[in-house]
């Protein structure tokens, strides 16, 4: 970068209204410590769990304190280098489009619509690196605020983080799309309370155990139960429904491995070496994934070579299928003996924490974590400059000629 060349301004975005609110506070703080000061002007935009939005240096930290999370490393060095800010010293402000700014955001206080000034620091924001995890975040929410505000983002669009998102409309996309995944059903919370006795014999008669349980919009194994017998499921099921009106009962793979497969790309997506998760617990849940650090990540992942290269192969085909478009970790179960390959999820916004293993797989393949967030961010602005191509309204003079389809 010369003289002449100025800084980035990069807003990212975390906390959030979700389950994964802490989850997102740990992942922010490791994207906005490595991100080049050099290269980048950070701008710091914090989502309360009571949806306020809270902008400054001291956001991250005025949220950690509220939900009482101890500091990681990351969040102990970022407060150190914003020493001389007070942190409970924030902007509280609200976020809607301003359709007559293109690129820039409105704050509106608590006294109505202010237009955005210099400094309030969403004014002239080059890029938005959205670091939300779950609900109001991964799931096209906050994606179609930020296409109406015009601004480049970070990860997949609209409907790439609707169906990443949503685990029973990403099995359907998938299995319509011929990749291998487990025998599933959906069950809404509604007809579960109305008339819990028949949804549990329906499952029974078309799934064999053990089942998983989960909450059909939630990540990081939030809400999920292992159930091994048919006595646990209406439990299961209730803890699934505390945080979603959807969940998805599916049929856990047999003797498998959990296999995991990083996507980087727009239109031309590549895969990094896949990994295995070998959890400290009986599946890679809540606990063994950010509290007890007891779980180990085997990378690269010991697999025959062509069970590897089937596995990247189909991570591109998921992250296609869904219209993925940044970046995404493509979830697998692989069998022991067999090396079956079962597709699980797609995550359209992965952790990326320390121990994260999007990032590590990546670091695997040759891509630095430092590097890795420079290209998610070239990515954002090259996927908005190609979106810019579309056109708006319609000018019959701009339609391409046609010979009518007729040939000669």
């Amino acid at each position: 970068m010369t003289g002449a060349e100025r800084r980035l301004r990069v807003g990212v975005v975390f906390g959030g209204r979700s389950g994964e609110h802490e989850v997102s506070l740990l992942s922010a703080a490791s994207v906005m410590a490595a991100l080049d000061p050099a290269a980048y002007e950070v701008v710091p935009i914090g989502i309360a769990k009571d949806g306020r939005w809270l902008a400054g240096p001291a956001a991250l930290e005025h949220l950690r304190r509220e939900a009482r999370l101890p500091a990681s490393g990351a969040m102990k060095a970022l407060a150190a280098a914003n020493g001389r800010h007070d942190p409970t010293a924030v902007h509280e402000v609200g976020l809607l489009p301003d359709p007559s700014r293109h690129g820039v955001l409105a704050v509106q206080p608590a006294g109505g619509l202010m237009p955005v000034a210099a400094g309030s620091g969403f004014a002239g924001l080059d890029v938005v690196f959205p670091v939300l995890h779950g609900p109001f975040g991964e799931d096209g929410t906050i994606q179609g605020l930020l296409e109406l505000a015009g601004l480049p983002y970070v990860g997949a669009g609209v409907l790439g983080s609707a169906l990443g998102m949503d685990k029973i409309a990403m099995k359907d996309v998938f299995r319509a799309n011929g990749l291998p995944v487990v025998r599933y059903l959906a069950v809404a919370r509604s007809a579960f309370e109305a008339a819990p006795d028949g949804v549990l014999r329906q499952i029974q008669s078309e799934l064999g155990l053990p089942y998983f349980v989960k909450p059909a919009n939630l990540g990081s194994s939030v809400g999920i139960t292992k159930v091994r017998q048919a006595g646990d499921l209406a439990r299961a099921i209730r803890i699934a429904a505390h945080y979603d009106r959807r969940i998805i009962v599916e049929e856990a793979a047999p003797n498998a491995r959990e296999i995991e497969c990083s996507v980087l790309g727009n239109d031309d997506p590549v895969a990094s070496v896949p990994g295995e998760v070998i959890p400290s617990r009986e599946f890679y849940d809540y606990a063994a994934k950010y509290i007890d650090e007891d779980s180990t990540l085997v990378i690269p992942a010991d697999l025959p070579p062509a069970v590897a290269a089937a596995v990247r192969q189909i991570a591109i085909r998921a992250f296609r299928s869904v219209d993925c478009s940044g970046m995404a970790r493509v979830d697998f179960f692989v069998g022991r003996d067999d090396h079956r390959i079962t597709l699980n999820e797609l995550n359209t916004i992965p952790g990326f924490t320390t121990i994260s293993m999007y990032p590590k797989l990546w670091q695997a393949s040759g891509l630095s974590y430092e590097r890795l967030l420079q290209r998610l961010i070239e990515l954002a602005i090259e996927r908005h400059s190609d979106r810019q191509r579309s056109a708006t309204t319609y000018a019959p003079e701009d339609e391409p000629v046609s010979d009518g389809g007729g040939g000669e």
